[in-house]
């Protein structure tokens, strides 16, 4: 986001100095990926101490001082919590692999090798090859689900899930409001290492990544999940205004019913995201489909949607078939987001409509890019730094960054856009302003309304008022008739005659109308 110190590498001095950007556009909240110390083999996602801050970003001072600020500024903070795993010279992973009979022997997933030496089953890792690694101290296995110096802990022991808990409550205690949960369905394993059946694929070929060719049953997503996640509520409801938002890794199949399973009533997961609208579909039917299932699956859940994020290709070029322009495109997806019923995450720099960098094999910092280039090239080109302004490096630092900042992102920077009315800085800063002031986009139910593609058009009420919400998600003209209501908040290429709504390419309009209104293509 923000090298304070010319090292090429954001820091948090460096996000206490922006915090004033994330105010205005207008947000509630930030969440800062992993900070805490590690050996940095996967960008922070392999802790080696829960309790302290990578000196790569700073000390627990400047993390204080960027809490401080923020809360300042009126915005929470909520840090990424990695618990799943942890980093291989972790303290408790050195105990751990010492002998098979210490205090911690069990705190992480051991077993023995088959007779003819092979793991115990067919896992596999998210980033290629087998899930087990053979440790010569134990003469076991133990699992890794990403990496091999990534070590899973063993959540069957209460054990972990108390030290996880400690931690937790450290960072509450220095005043953080909440946490990001990585991987959150990756916590239990199948006590009886069953192996997994293969997925069901359209494909004949080998996919890219051999981890999508199994149907992950007994890896992940095991029941013994709920009871924990209910420790973890329990935990943040001793402290008033804290939240917690879980990631779900999961077939697309099933995600969006994780979702509704760990968000549902008020003992789990305040709220959950997944992997649906992060990926290349972009058609009305699957937007819809999507939101209505996770209400159908929890009708008093909660869900988190996003776009673009850390480990996709960002949405502005992944879906720019779509896009009668990258600008108008941008411009679009915000609409369509700040305007679904959930709470929304946005990544830094998707409110300046930033593109995906094409990275090259030389510039790649990333594990599984790596391992499954050329066909997969990671997700080093989401991650490239912020740009500020049309300076070198786009004022992120005056040192050589850590990614590259390539000229096509550099023509989206922060000040080329800031006060121009119709940038995709303003517009974000113009819907978020809008959603805050309406209460059916903030809390109101959603009512779908039958529209042809590429015509997405739903209905939201709360509280007495009702708002129409209408897009067309493509680069060609379309009418929507039987309207009603008038133009309000911030619209595109869109002109209300009497009931015809006229919407040009990426078009899109908000409609105020009483509650109980309606409306047909």
């Amino acid at each position: 986001f923000q090298d304070s110190d010319g090292d090429g590498i954001g820091d948090l001095p460096g996000i206490t100095r922006r915090l004033e950007h994330v105010a205005r556009l207008g947000v509630d909240a930030v969440w800062l990926s992993p900070v805490f110390r590690s050996p940095m083999a996967d960008m922070g996602y392999d802790v080696s101490d829960y309790r302290d801050i990578d000196p790569l970003f700073g000390t627990l001072a400047d993390f204080d001082a960027l809490v401080a600020r923020a809360h300042e500024l009126g915005l929470k903070v909520i840090i990424d919590q990695v618990i799943s795993h942890c980093a291989k010279d972790h303290p408790a992973f050195a105990e751990s692999r010492a002998s098979r009979a210490n205090p911690k022997a069990d705190w992480f997933v051991w077993a023995d090798p088959r007779p003819d030496g092979t793991p115990p089953n067919n896992w596999v890792s998210v980033f290629g090859g087998p899930a087990w690694e053979w440790d010569t101290r134990r003469r076991q296995y133990y699992l890794h689900n990403f990496l091999p110096s990534q070590p899973d802990f063993n959540f069957h022991n209460p054990e972990v899930q108390d030290f996880h808990l400690a931690n937790m409550r450290f960072w509450l205690d220095r005043g953080v409001d909440g946490f990001r949960l990585d991987t959150v369905n990756y916590y239990f394993h199948d006590r009886l290492l069953r192996p997994n059946p293969p997925e069901e694929r359209e494909e004949n070929e080998p996919a890219i990544n051999p981890y999508d060719m199994q149907d992950h049953l007994y890896s992940k997503t095991r029941p013994e999940n709920l009871p924990f996640l209910e420790r973890i509520r329990a935990l943040l409801d001793e402290y008033p205004g804290r939240t917690a938002v879980g990631e779900v890794g999961e077939a697309k199949r099933r995600a969006v019913q994780v979702m509704a399973d760990y968000t549902r009533g008020d003992r789990r997961l305040h709220m959950a995201y997944s992997f649906d609208m992060l990926g290349p579909e972009f058609t009305a039917a699957h937007f819809r489909g999507k939101i209505e299932r996770f209400f159908e699956g929890a009708p008093d859940g909660w869900p988190c949607w996003a776009f673009s994020n850390h480990d996709v290709i960002r949405h502005v070029s992944r879906w720019e078939k779509h896009g009668a322009s990258p600008e108008a495109l941008a411009r679009l997806a915000a609409a369509m987001l700040m305007s679904f019923e959930g709470s929304v995450c946005l990544y830094q720099a998707e409110e300046l409509g930033q593109t995906e960098t094409d990275i090259l094999f030389e510039e790649l910092t990333d594990p599984p890019g790596i391992a499954f280039w050329p066909d997969y090239k990671g997700r080093d080109g989401c991650r490239t730094p912020m740009v500020w302004d049309d300076s070198a490096n786009g004022g992120f630092t005056t040192g050589r960054p850590w990614l590259p900042v390539k000229a096509p992102q550099l023509s989206h920077n922060v000040a080329a856009q800031d006060g121009v009315p119709g940038s995709a800085l303003e517009t974000y800063r113009a819907l978020l302003a809008f959603r805050r002031i309406s209460p059916a986009l903030r809390t109101g139910r959603t009512t779908f309304l039958d529209a042809p593609e590429p015509i997405l058009a739903f209905r939201r009420e709360a509280g007495g008022h009702g708002l129409t919400c209408i897009f067309n998600l493509s680069p060609v003209p379309q009418v929507y008739r039987g309207a009603g209501g008038r133009l309000t908040g911030p619209s595109q290429a869109a002109e209300l005659t009497g009931s015809r709504l006229d919407l040009g390419p990426n078009g899109f309009a908000f409609l105020d109308q009483p509650a109980g209104a309606g409306g047909q293509s």
